[in-house]
């Protein structure tokens, strides 16, 4: 192998080691740290959901967990009303 394309293989190997690792992560620690990227980012109104790879299609994927096998989705929700203050009396 020549000294050029050690240094190659070697950044090749390590990003699919990178992807693999990330992929194997379970699916409820995944979805904490990337809720915890849109809230520090100022997102609002969103729902992040779990489900198996077939149920993501059409869907918005923002993570792929339990070794590939399921999908992390998200949804922009309507923010809540706040609700009215009870009547006088």
């Amino acid at each position: 192998m020549s000294g050029k394309l050690a240094p190659s293989l070697c950044l090749v190997t390590l990003l699919y080691a990178a992807a693999a690792a990330q992929a194997a992560k379970p699916c409820e620690e995944l979805a904490l740290e990337i809720a915890a990227k849109l809230d520090a980012k100022g997102v609002k109104d969103y729902s992040l959901e779990i489900v198996p790879n077939e149920l993501a299609e059409g869907e918005t994927v923002v993570g792929s967990c339990e070794g590939g096998t399921r999908k992390i989705t998200y949804a922009k929700v309507r923010p809540k009303k706040p609700e009215p203050p009870p009547p006088k009396n």
